[in-house]
């Protein structure tokens, strides 16, 4: 994903889960995105809150988490190459992934 240091814009990452063989609604779940540094595992402070959109013009729907980044954003990130991690948090399960990367220019 690109962006510019100067845009106020979602970033975006499809999130799904499957239980005992069915797609399941994460979207009550609460979810959280962390920009480190490339290379860099987030730490507690690098969580942010987040939201979900839903895309239910598929069958089943996509889940989609989002964060707002850029200035006056959830997240202001300066130029640079940042990871892009993911954590929902359900019952007992609360994972926490890396989703891919974001270049700011």
């Amino acid at each position: 994903m690109y962006v510019s240091s100067l845009s106020l814009e979602y970033v975006r990452v499809a999130v799904s889960a499957t239980a005992n063989g069915s797609v399941v609604n994460v979207s009550a779940d609460i979810v959280t995105m962390a920009f480190p540094v490339t290379g860099v595992a987030p730490v507690i402070g690098d969580w942010k809150s987040s939201s979900w959109e839903t895309d239910a013009t598929h069958t089943p729907a996509t889940y989609y988490a989002r964060c707002l980044v850029g200035p006056a954003g959830t997240v202001v990130l300066t130029a640079g190459t940042y990871d892009v991690w993911v954590k929902v948090t359900d019952n007992p399960e609360i994972p926490a992934r890396k989703a891919g990367e974001l270049f700011v220019s």
